[in-house]
C-alpha cells in the first residue's frame, strides 16, 4: 500500500507543474498561476531541473508530496492534458491528494500492534476510502471523510501513546523556533504543533502523535522518529536532517539531507 502513496512522476502527466499556483517567494524562484505549465517542465513530462531545484529557488518543489495522487490520476485519464483539456485532471488532483494522505495515516494505523481492538473499523475506512478514489472524485465530501477518518485517527493516537502527563500534551502549540534539543518528546502529543525551525536535534520523537505538525526547517540532526505517528514525506522533506535522523521506514530519506 505504501508503495502506491508514494510519488512516481515518471508515470505521471506532471500535473502538480501545471495545477498547482507556484507564488514568488522563499519556495519559488517565479509566480506561475494554476493551470499554466512550469517553464522547466519538459515535453516529456520531465522537470529540467530536477536535480537543482533548491539552488535554483524551487524549495518548494522538493517539499511537496502528492501521495501517489498525480500518477493515479494520470492512470485513470489515459491521455494527457496536451492531448485533451485538462481542467477537470486539475481539479481532482487536490482532491485525490487528500483522499491518499487519509490512505497514508489509515495504513499507518492499521500497521500498529496497539490498534488490535480497532483493526476492523480501520479496514472498513481504508476500503472506503480507498473505494472513493476509483472513481470520479470532483463530488467527494472532503470535510465529511475527513471527519470519519480523523475519529479513528485519534483513538489510534491514543492507543499508541498511552497516558501521557500534561507536558506531553502540546496539540497545535505555538514551537517556532523553541530549544528543545535532545527533549524527550516520546509519546507526546504534537498534533498541529507549529514546530517552524525548532531546534529538535537529538529529539527522542518515538510514538509521538506528528499528524499536520509543521516541521519546516526544523533541525532533526540526530533525532529519533521511529514509530512517530502518522509522519508524511513532505513533512521529513521540509525538514533539516542528516544521516543519524531516524525516520519511519515507510520513509525515503531526503535528498538534500547530509
Amino acid at each position: 500500500m505504501t508503495a502506491e502513496l508514494r510519488a512516481d512522476c515518471g508515470s505521471c502527466f506532471g500535473l502538480c507543474c501545471v495545477a498547482l499556483t507556484f507564488a514568488r517567494s522563499a519556495d519559488f524562484a517565479i509566480d506561475k498561476p494554476a493551470g499554466d505549465p512550469c517553464p522547466n517542465l519538459q515535453e516529456d513530462f520531465r522537470c529540467g531541473i530536477h536535480s537543482k531545484l533548491r539552488p535554483a529557488g524551487f524549495q518548494g518543489c522538493t517539499v511537496y508530496d502528492c501521495f501517489g495522487a498525480g500518477q493515479k490520476i494520470s492512470r485513470q485519464a489515459g491521455v494527457s492534458w496536451r492531448e485533451q483539456p485538462g481542467q477537470e485532471m486539475f481539479a481532482a488532483l487536490p482532491i485525490m491528494r487528500q483522499l491518499h494522505e487519509l490512505l497514508w495515516y489509515l495504513y499507518d494505523a492499521q500497521q500498529r500492534p496497539e490498534t488490535a481492538p480497532i483493526r476492523a473499523e480501520l479496514q472498513r475506512s481504508l476500503d472506503h476510502v480507498e473505494a472513493l478514489t476509483q472513481q470520479p472524485v470532483l463530488e467527494v465530501d472532503l470535510g465529511n471523510e475527513r471527519q470519519s477518518v480523523n475519529e479513528l485517527l485519534l483513538t489510534t493516537s491514543r492507543l499508541v501513546r498511552g497516558k501521557q502527563s500534561k507536558k506531553k500534551e502540546r496539540r497545535g502549540a505555538d514551537l517556532v523556533g523553541a530549544k528543545l534539543r535532545k527533549a524527550d518528546l516520546s509519546r507526546a502529543n504534537l498534533r498541529g504543533a507549529y514546530l517552524i525551525a525548532a531546534d529538535l536535534a537529538g529529539a527522542d520523537l518515538r510514538k509521538a502523535d506528528l499528524i499536520g505538525a509543521d516541521l519546516r526547517d526544523s533541525d532533526l540532526r540526530g533525532a529519533d522518529l521511529t514509530d512517530a505517528l502518522f509522519v508524511t514525506q513532505s513533512q521529513v522533506n521540509a525538514a533539516r536532517g542528516d544521516s543519524s535522523t531516524r525516520i519511519p521506514g515507510s520513509l525515503l530519506r531526503p535528498d538534500h539531507w547530509n
